[in-house]
């Protein structure tokens, strides 16, 4: 038997950081939606104890360094299940872009193995299981838009955004998330985005005012190490798409359009300096 499994990329419309915890993570505050740009996973069983992992992309780690591995390997551990997976990963979306590519393979394997070894563990086990993980992994178990505080692990499901348009651009570098925010001074930082105001535009539907809305405080760390993605995020702007944001820690930078006449204009501008421009839909 084989299960098929879907892993959208996830956005973050807010991003704050409140500040260095004793155990050396920062306390934030995100709202993240998942938009239709996915890696698509097959697992299929396999008599012998063993994971193995495989990928049409040739750079990405096929051992215990790919998160997808990690989860098979913990929920067989944890479960005691002496059975082997053999899982097949279609990669799509970049990786170490601020997307949590990663994090939402390990889910979608987590959900799969769950299914294909009919373990019935209930969502919340499996969004604990997924924060020994990583921080985005929990969020990647239950999709939707939710409110992310602590390490991002605690969760508050809210209403979805109205739908619009979604351009990704991702620069041809690479961003390490635990570079950057090893440069942040959290309790330096002069102003932050508001969670309340996002959620109250999202409740009302209005799509100006969650443009207006997106903030991200990682976002003067990573436009300060890498010019290009402050290059982006302005072309976008100049482009036309309503609301910029950079999404995680980088590098990747989104637009919120709600027009699709724009989108011609927007991509092909963008793909004359940045071969990785993705247009994509909310998932709502």
């Amino acid at each position: 038997m084989k299960i098929y499994e879907k892993a959208p990329a996830k956005i973050n419309l807010m991003l704050d950081v409140m500040r260095k915890r004793e155990d050396g993570f920062h306390e934030v505050e995100m709202i993240m939606t998942m938009v239709d740009l996915a890696d698509r996973l097959e697992l299929e069983e396999l008599p012998r104890d063993t994971i193995i992992i495989s990928s049409q992309a040739g750079y990405i780690p096929l051992d215990e360094k790919n998160l997808a591995f990690q989860a098979a390997r913990l929920i067989k551990e944890r479960y005691d299940v002496r059975k082997g997976v053999y899982i097949h990963l279609d990669k799509k979306i970049p990786v170490a872009a601020g997307l949590a590519g990663g994090s939402s393979d390990a889910a979608a394997a987590l959900r799969g193995l769950n299914r294909l070894w009919q373990l019935n563990i209930p969502e919340d086990e499996l969004c604990r299981l997924g924060a020994e993980l990583g921080s985005d992994v929990p969020f990647c178990v239950t999709g939707g838009t939710a409110i992310a505080r602590g390490r991002g692990e605690k969760l508050e499901q809210i209403s979805n955004p109205p739908q619009c348009w979604v351009v990704l651009a991702k620069p041809p570098i690479n961003v390490s998330t635990a570079d950057v925010y090893g440069k942040l001074r959290a309790n330096e930082l002069k102003s932050h985005p508001s969670t309340q105001d996002m959620v109250s535009a999202i409740e009302r539907g209005s799509f100006s005012d969650i443009c207006a809305g997106l903030g991200n405080v990682l976002e003067n760390v990573t436009l300060d190490l890498y010019p290009e993605v402050l290059q982006l995020k302005e072309s976008m702007q100049k482009l036309g798409a309503d609301g910029v944001l950079m999404s995680g820690s980088g590098p990747t930078v989104f637009g919120l359009v709600s027009k699709e006449a724009k989108l011609p204009r927007i991509y092909n501008g963008l793909r004359g300096f940045c071969k990785e421009v993705y247009v994509v839909r909310m998932l709502t």
